[in-house]
């Protein structure tokens, strides 16, 4: 009977593994792509090779791609959603309205078969839909062979040819790519303005063009030593022969693949010690020559600094290309433009994003904030370092951005999807100085020791998959022993706000008792420092009873008083210092302003400005 129940015990326990397993299963892509560039007629035909790997339990009858050019056509979702809103991206506007039929973009399918077996295809917009000629069951694989062909369009956002700056093409989004599924379904956005998503998997690129033209991109060079390319002393012009010159690139353990190419790029090479070789592409001149020296060295210590605080890059090259419209992160490279002064600062986002999008490759468009804000968060640190510039400050534009959001009347619950906010404004906020935010609330709950451990934990655990909001939360909770699920609800699928004041200070029998008032909707843990008139200062602890625990103690320079949990439903919170109030110069909530509080005037208790007299004794308490 008790060997029973032990191999009972056991059937269940091993049952539970194999569930959790398989709720997180990751499907797989396998690309091998040919593609030639037309530098005259700027049109690109290839063929794509992809092998789809089934890890789900779902039998799939359809699968979906992206045709991300698609939106660059007069009348397209991307088109009317720029003209519709009250605060359009200055760099679309109504532009795509006016593109002629030679400067729109599109990708056309010639033929698609499914294991040699030709499918039926329907284009929807920015998407392809496939209807499966034999349905792909569980943990099985089938091949897709393609033909395709696209124009490039004229560089209005991200992609494009012939941008501001004069770089001849921004490849992203430039090949037919095949749609997530997860345990959520499919994820088949339309390309109407911001984020994307992608598979995991391999890419074995063979990109042919004009010899004249310089290729940078994902993944590393495979034939750098045929085309004279790579081997040549970095800075150097290489001569090359007449005819197309084919380069074939691999990138291993990817969500996507971006190229650029442009005739005139510099190229630069730095190693990041203990990390990867950064190559830097650039057109020189006298807007850029100085910036992208400075740069390189720039970019060392941003990685440097990333690995030791956020988790270590794996790959071992990175490349920083001029190009595109902004700045714009894809896997081992990013695209930013050149000639603006002060490029650490844009370098330091878009390179963070490789580890909060191209190795945490969370969904951006479902959830923008959570790869935006982390990366906004990061870079501020890392370029505050580089720039010798306090870390404690980096994050106060976020704050005033934050505030300014909720001044503005326009904010709206950062759960809201990339493309669905009423306004850029609200969007771009909630995504990045809310989302850099998030972090910095967790960091004053949990304490800064925990917070950093968490960062590390947090890549650590899920670098090379796709990490949902809670994944991040439990790794804090687990790290720090706090419940934090109370948090999150709060500052992502609400609009409520943090609001503490010092309602009063009276002295009472030779002590002082202060009341506390949580005026906003959002509760949170208090740190309440009172500074004496000796100058010494101690921080009264007030712990929310949601976190079930305490942060440890972060200023061991300051003496630390615990007092008991607020529990959220109280509006006030009165506790007892045991000195006279005559002795005390100054209480204040949150001296570091880490706490988002919308109105600071209410967080300081001055007793000398408020001319109050110890409470007489004999009269009567109410």
């Amino acid at each position: 009977m008790l060997r029973s129940s032990l191999t009972l015990l056991l059937f269940i326990a091993l049952l539970n593994i194999s569930v959790a397993q398989d709720y997180r299963w990751q499907q797989r892509v396998e690309y091998a792509i040919e593609a030639k560039l037309d530098v005259t007629t700027h049109k690109v035909t290839g063929t794509e090779k992809l092998v789809y790997f089934n890890n789900s339990k779902d039998t799939l009858t359809k699968v979906y791609y992206h045709l991300y050019w698609n939106a660059f056509q007069p009348g397209s979702m991307m088109d009317v959603r720029s003209r519709s809103l009250p605060d359009p991206d200055g760099r679309v506007r109504d532009r795509i309205s006016k593109l002629t039929d030679a400067e729109i973009g599109y990708q056309k399918i010639i033929s698609l078969k499914q294991d040699g077996k030709d499918v039926a295809t329907h284009v929807d917009g920015t998407i392809l839909e496939v209807t499966l000629k034999k349905p792909l069951l569980p943990n099985t694989k089938t091949v897709f062979d393609m033909k395709f062909e696209s124009q490039v369009p004229v560089q209005i956002r991200r992609s494009g040819r012939n941008n501001r700056e004069g770089i001849a093409y921004t490849m992203t989004q430039w090949y037919p790519k095949l749609a997530e599924y997860d345990f959520q379904g499919w994820h088949i956005n339309q390309y109407v303005a911001r984020e994307f998503h992608g598979v995991w998997g391999d890419f074995d690129v063979k990109l042919t063009l004009d010899p004249k033209f310089v290729v940078a991109g994902t993944g590393k060079l495979q034939n750098a030593e045929k085309i004279g390319f790579g081997y040549e002393k970095a800075g150097t012009k290489v001569e090359r022969a007449n005819g197309d010159l084919t380069w074939h690139f691999k990138a291993k353990d990817v969500i996507d693949f971006a190229w650029a190419a442009d005739p005139d790029y510099k190229h630069d090479i730095v190693q990041v010690p203990d990390g990867p070789t950064i190559h830097l592409f650039y057109q020189p001149g006298d807007k850029t020559n100085e910036a992208w020296a400075k740069l390189s060295g720039e970019s060392v210590k941003h990685f440097q600094f990333m690995n030791k605080f956020y988790g270590k890059y794996p790959y071992d090259t990175y490349s920083i290309i001029q190009g595109g419209d902004g700045g714009m992160e894809y896997p081992m490279c990013t695209m930013i433009i050149g000639e603006r002064p002060g490029l650490a600062g844009l370098m330091a986002h878009e390179a963070a994003h490789s580890w909060f999008q191209a190795v945490l490759a969370s969904n951006e468009s479902m959830y923008a904030w959570f790869d935006e804000g982390f990366t906004d968060y990061s870079s501020a640190e890392s370029e505050a370092n580089m720039t010798g510039k306090s870390i404690a400050d980096a994050h106060r534009g976020s704050y005033e951005a934050y505030f300014g959001l909720v001044k503005s009347g326009l904010q709206e619950p950062m759960s809201t999807l990339s493309d669905h906010f009423s306004t850029n404004r609200a969007y771009g906020t909630s995504a990045y100085s809310m989302g850099a935010l998030y972090l910095n609330q967790i960091r004053y709950i949990i304490g800064e020791e925990n917070f950093y451990k968490g960062m590390q934990r947090y890549f650590n655990t899920w670098k090379m998959r796709h990490p949902e909001p809670n994944d991040f939360l439990r790794v804090m909770e687990k790290t720090s022993g706090l419940q934090l699920k109370w948090f999150a609800n709060y500052w992502l699928c609400q609009t409520k706000r943090i609001d503490y004041s010092v309602k009063s200070a009276v002295e009472e029998g030779g002590a002082t008792n202060v009341t506390l008032e949580r005026v906003g909707q959002l509760p949170m843990p208090i740190d309440l420092v009172v500074t004496y008139k000796d100058g010494k200062k101690e921080l009264f602890y007030i712990p929310l009873n949601e976190t079930f625990g305490s942060k440890p103690v972060e200023d061991k320079t300051m003496a630390r008083t615990d007092l008991n949990e607020w529990y959220w439903t109280s509006p006030t919170y009165t506790f007892k210092i045991n000195k006279p109030l005559s002795e005390i110069a100054l209480i204040e909530i949150d001296p570091q302003m880490r706490m988002a509080d919308i109105v600071k005037d209410n967080n300081k208790f001055d007793p000398a400005a408020q001319n109050l007299k110890p409470a007489d004794p004999a009269q009567p308490k109410n």
